[in-house]
């Protein structure tokens, strides 16, 4: 099922986030992806797998743009309003993310995929904003920290 291997890169651009420093987003697929559930056995082509992968793909441009938002947040001069709008930005998204997560583990269940399995990959899935918001902020923080001392 080409949906789980959708969600893993998803998940991997979530912990590859550090190319945010270099202002750059990675992409998802030369990420190294985090251990994936197998594939439920069903008809690839089912409508309803077609339909689901549409929906992993509409999330996972949907986090490429929460990553993004964040980004612009945590390179604010103003640390303290970068702080308030991350926090607004990860409140924002958290529901949606949760949501996929709970579809996405009824339906791979649904289809046969190991309960246990598709509830850890749900885990991880919930996980992306805060993993994400983890990483602009230490991508942010880097070049403060690298940077020479300014002579008084």
């Amino acid at each position: 099922m080409r949906l789980l291997s959708s969600v893993a890169a998803v998940a991997a651009l979530a912990l590859t986030t550090p190319a945010f420093a270099a202002g750059q987003t990675p992409a998802p697929e030369a990420a190294p992806a985090p251990a994936a559930a197998p594939a439920p056995a069903e008809d690839a082509d089912s409508p309803e797998a077609a339909a689901f992968e549409a929906k992993g793909e509409a999330f996972g441009e949907k986090m490429e743009t929460m990553s993004n938002e964040m980004q612009a947040a945590a390179a604010q001069p103003d640390k303290a309003k970068a702080k308030t709008d991350l926090d607004a930005l990860q409140a924002r998204y958290q529901p949606e993310v949760d949501a996929f997560a709970a579809e996405l583990q009824a339906f791979a269940t649904g289809q046969g995929a190991p309960a246990d399995q598709m509830a850890i990959a749900a885990t991880q899935i919930k996980s992306i904003p805060a993993m994400v918001r983890t990483k602009v902020e230490e991508a942010a923080a880097a070049p403060a920290a690298a940077a020479p001392a300014q002579p008084q």
